[in-house]
């Protein structure tokens, strides 16, 4: 049973410094060589080693047929420090 006050597993992470990333992956057809094929991958990592990314690379080029063309990656922080203003007057209405 998951308590309400408990945090998400993705909220965690992100107060931990991890952020969004996102890989398209472009890889070679097994059986057409010639024609690539897109996937698109999608997880929090840590910029800018990428563990979880370079994981699931390693795993890709392991277990899947399909060779590896290129990998495009972007990257958000989703927590970011507060921006702060500037107050000129506080306006009070009763």
């Amino acid at each position: 049973m998951v308590s309400r006050n408990a945090a998400s597993d993705d909220f965690r992470k992100q107060v931990l410094g991890y952020g969004l990333t996102t890989a398209q992956i472009l890889y070679r057809m097994p059986d057409h060589p010639s024609l690539l094929q897109t996937y698109v991958w999608q997880n929090y990592d840590l910029f800018p080693k990428f563990p979880a990314l370079k994981d699931f690379l390693d795993f890709w080029q392991e277990k899947l047929d399909g060779p590896l063309f290129a990998v495009t990656v972007a990257h958000s922080k989703l927590i970011k420090p507060a921006e702060l203003r500037a107050v000129d007057g506080v306006f009070r209405l009763h």
